[in-house]
């Protein structure tokens, strides 16, 4: 069922990650996507036009059919609807100028190019879903105070059931297409198509009312309608103010930081800034990779990094990628320091006879690896971790002691996914100790 509303466009905007749990390169190398010679922006304007024009032919024979039954019924409601269908098809005319005005390259003036224009069209598209939203809640509350007479009712609900289809197709077309091409304008616009296919719904409910005896079933569920308009217009316009205030989503921070993580030799996140211009993403991120560097193994860190940002994000534009000092306070709240895996499963709390302490997954410069960190342990302690998977072989992670005095690291990565049941097996002067337990990925993890 969640397939299948998302499928229909009514679930949460999908993120901007590609990557599944075995698709990570711990080694820094490309993620197995092709990036061709075609300027991306060019692709998904094009893919964004194409949407427009086929909605906009829906639209419009949805619109010349409901005109016809118009002209024989004169039912004031469904020409008030094939108005409101008419208008619905006009919004694409913004977003077809601002889906070629993307295609130009940056100009002196414009040096990021011309994306800010589709969020402005996405703010007219909002404007006229909130117009819209008006002028349905004025005309049901008018048809309360002033009912008038509905003729030829079957012929105003098959009007009214091909308004709503027309509508919905057009609504799905947009959502997914948009939410394709990360084009907030363009999901915006869906929606819109989606009020107006409740509004034709209206008519139908109203026509079936009004045959049961009940003339104000019309006007009644034209306000419960204006309600849902509201809710529409107040989730659309908060995707694209957000947008235009240079807002970006929690997930395309953690997806910049997950990259980085698979980077050797990224050893912070000093700061990470990143926005969104029309449908392209453009991040500047601020890395410590240490002063013991050359400046060419520097360049090939930030190369290697570049690579696995485009990898992670198929919609970023650009990446700026500076150094920091190793010493740099980051007052950013997108600071990270890369020794705790932000995406790992919680620690597990060891409490034995032969040790104390915890046991977790953590990042290394080396890649992820399974770590022991004690508080008091028996003398020549012997650590092993067994993980069961189903349908494969029992994988075993010797923990090794490491400089120092109370942490047992493993040499190799675990397997992903982190989600999995094990056993930590302690051995210390002819005991053994056995410890089960499982790793849980948290609910932000992919």
């Amino acid at each position: 069922m969640a397939k299948i509303l998302d499928w229909l466009g009514f679930g949460g905007q999908k993120r901007v990650s590609r990557h599944g749990g075995n698709d990570h390169d711990d080694s820094g190398g490309a993620h197995g996507h092709t990036h061709g010679v075609i300027d991306a922006t060019i692709a998904t304007t094009t893919r964004g036009i194409w949407a427009i024009k086929w909605s906009f032919i829906i639209l419009a024979i949805t619109s010349a059919l409901q005109i016809m039954v118009v002209i024989a019924t004169g039912s004031v409601a469904l020409l008030a609807d094939t108005i409101h269908n008419v208008g619905d098809a006009t919004t694409a005319i913004p977003l077809w100028i601002a889906f070629m005005l993307a295609r130009r390259k940056p100009s002196k003036i414009f040096t990021y190019g011309y994306g800010r224009v589709e969020d402005l069209a996405g703010i007219a598209i909002v404007l006229i879903i909130l117009f819209s939203a008006v002028i349905a809640g004025y005309e049901a509350i008018n048809r309360l105070i002033h009912p008038q007479p509905i003729t030829q009712l079957l012929w105003v609900g098959i009007a009214g059931v091909i308004g709503f289809i027309g509508n919905e197709v057009v609504a799905v077309f947009r959502i997914r297409v948009g939410r394709e091409i990360e084009s907030a304008a363009l999901i915006a616009d869906g929606y819109h198509a989606r009020t107006d296919g409740l509004t034709s719904l209206a008519v139908v409910l109203g026509a079936v009312g009004v045959w049961a005896g009940f003339p104000l079933a019309d006007p009644i569920i034209g306000l419960l309608i204006t309600i849902a308009i509201l809710g529409i217009v107040w989730q659309s316009s908060k995707a694209v103010l957000t947008r235009m205030l240079d807002g970006v989503e929690p997930e395309v921070i953690e997806e910049i930081r997950h990259a980085a993580e698979h980077v050797p030799g990224v050893k912070r996140i000093i700061d990470t800034r990143a926005r969104w211009i029309g449908h392209r993403l453009h991040t500047d991120l601020a890395i410590d990779v240490g002063d013991n560097l050359s400046l060419a193994q520097a360049q090939s860190i930030a190369a290697l990094l570049h690579q696995e940002l485009l990898g992670h994000l198929p919609a970023l534009r650009t990446a700026s990628i500076t150094f920091g000092a190793p010493d740099a306070v980051a007052d950013s709240p997108t600071s990270s320091h890369l020794g705790g895996h932000h995406h790992a499963p919680e620690p597990f709390k060891v409490v034995c006879s032969l040790a104390e302490g915890s046991l977790g997954i953590i990042d290394t410069p080396q890649g992820e690896r399974m770590r022991l960190t004690l508080s008091r342990r028996a003398k020549g302690l012997q650590a092993t971790v067994s993980i069961k998977r189903p349908g494969s072989l029992q994988e075993t992670l010797l923990l090794s002691l490491m400089p120092g005095d109370a942490i047992y690291q493993s040499t190799v990565a675990p397997e992903e996914p982190h989600a999995f049941e094990a056993e930590l097996q302690l051995l210390a002067g002819g005991q053994r100790e056995t410890l089960c337990f499982q790793m849980k990925e948290p609910d932000h993890a992919h």
